[in-house]
Parts: C-alpha cells; sequence; structure tokens
C-alpha cells in the first residue's frame, strides 16, 4: 500500500521501513504513527522478511519525537486519552513482531523517538547522532518511553536525562546502553546492511522463538523465567531447524532452514 510519510521496500528478505515526513523532521504524529503500525503489521504478515530495518530518509534527523501542535490541540480529555493509545500499540507490535528490527539512526533520535529506537532490537547510531529527552524543557514529562528507558538504562542515568532534558552523544548513548553500536557516517548503510542480512540469514523459526522469548519474559521473576525458559528451549529443540543447525554445524556446510 502507499504511504505518506514512509517509504516500505522489501529486498533480499529485509524490509526497510524509512521515516519520510521532511518538514517535519519526522514528528510522530497521529498519522505517521498509524501509517507505522501499518507498515510493521505488513512486514510481520510477509512470508518474505525476516528482518526489518527502521530508518529515515532526513540526513541529520531520525525523528524530533512527538507532534507538539498535535498536543495542544483543544479536544476533550477522552479523545486525547483514546489517541495516546498509539505508541504504547507500537511499542508492543515491536516486541511481538516475531522478526527482528534493527533501527538505523543516522540521525538525532530526540523525545518519543528515542522510546521507538529502545523499543527496537538493535540500534546503530550514525557518529553524529545525538539522543535526549527534551520534553521537560517545555512543560511536559516523557511518561510513556520512560517505561522502555529504565528497561535500557540504569536508574540515575535515566533519572538525569528524563529531568534534565540534556542531550548526549552517540558514544555516550552506547556507554550507557541505549544504543548497540556507533558508525562513521561513511560506513553506517553497509553497517546497518550487515546486521540486517546476518539476522535474515538465520532461522527465522528460532529467531521468532527467542525474541518472543525474550519479550514475554523481561518483566518475570527469575524463577518465573527460568520455568518460562526451560519450556521455550524444549519447544525449539523439536523443530527441524535446531536439528538441521546441529547437523549443518557438524557437516561443515551452511544449513537449509525451513521454518518448521
Amino acid at each position: 500500500m502507499p504511504y505518506a510519510t514512509l517509504r516500505y521496500e522489501v529486498a533480499d528478505a529485509v524490509a526497510t521501513i524509512a521515516l519520510d515526513d521532511p518538514e517535519t523532521r519526522n514528528a510522530l504524529s497521529d498519522a505517521l504513527l498509524e501509517e507505522l503500525l501499518a507498515a510493521l503489521a505488513a512486514a510481520r504478515d510477509d512470508e518474505r522478511v525476516r528482518c526489518v530495518v527502521l530508518a529515515s530518509t532526513h540526513a541529520t534527523v531520525f525523528s524530533s519525537g512527538g507532534d507538539l501542535a498535535g498536543f495542544t490541540a483543544d479536544v476533550p480529555l477522552v479523545e486525547r486519552h483514546a489517541a495516546n493509545d498509539r505508541l504504547p500499540r507500537l511499542f508492543a507490535l515491536i516486541g511481538r513482531l516475531g522478526k527482528p528490527v534493527i533501527c538505523a539512526a543516522r540521525g538525532h533520535v530526540l523525545a518519543g523517538a528515542l522510546g521507538l529506537a529502545l523499543a527496537c532490537d538493535l540500534v546503530i547510531a550514525g557518529e553524529r547522532a545525538t539522543f535526549g529527552t527534551p520534553e521537560i524543557n517545555v512543560g511536559l514529562f516523557p511518561f510513556m518511553i520512560a517505561a522502555l528507558v529504565v528497561r535500557n538504562v540504569g536508574r540515575k542515568k535515566m533519572t538525569e536525562l528524563l529531568l534534565l532534558g540534556d542531550r548526549v552523544d552517540a558514544h555516550e548513548a552506547q556507554r550507557i546502553g541505549l544504543v548497540n553500536r556507533v558508525v562513521a557516517p561513511e560506513a553506517f548503510d553497509a553497517a546497518v546492511a550487515e546486521w540486517a542480512q546476518a539476522l535474515a540469514a538465520k532461522s527465522p523459526l528460532l529467531v521468532k522463538l527467542g525474541k518472543d522469548a525474550l519479550y514475554t519474559q523481561q518483566d518475570m521473576s527469575l524463577h518465573e523465567a527460568l520455568a518460562y525458559q526451560r519450556a521455550q528451549l524444549s519447544i525449539a529443540l523439536s523443530t527441524d531447524d535446531a536439528h538441521e543447525g546441529v547437523a549443518a554445524f557438524l557437516e561443515r556446510r551452511e544449513p537449509r532452514w525451513t521454518g518448521r
């Protein structure tokens, strides 16, 4: 389907969803969020797709975060609350997608967009990117994305980011756990493609089982998580792909995944 605020393409088992609303610096408007939900659902349901890359067409900005004009619109509170469900739905959809999602953060990642990046499984940052939650500086607070920040960053650093509203550069973002890898501009596209192709080459079934397990167990107690993961291991060992992977390793050949 055509999109007004995104670009969507599939090549070599990788779906690339690029935010494409340059006039607003990819602000997370209701329209963009709805299209992003639709595009991710399309990638989830497309059997050709084994990995998703979330990117931006803007040269210097991944996304500027929430649409401030929308925040101040004169609408009843009940309608405003109902509209606020898009971001939580988006975070949950990424977590339950069953396919790995890479955030390709070439440029700045601000406010609600930081939550979007952290919802992804992996984040590759450009050297010139910055990360921050500046909402406090305009009389707001990043309530919903705080739930993701606290799951990626220690409490003291989280509080510093959310209450001071300062930005951190890409290397500091990597140090505190917001991103996995920082890449120079000239090597950025190749680095994203390298990881996307590596993920797409894995067993799609085992990747799905593994990602689902990581998402489901994140808020369990240790005892509950171990019991749950034990059951998931038994399920994984019953699959054809697990047997094929071990056989390919022992026979020193590339595995032939069937997804069963």
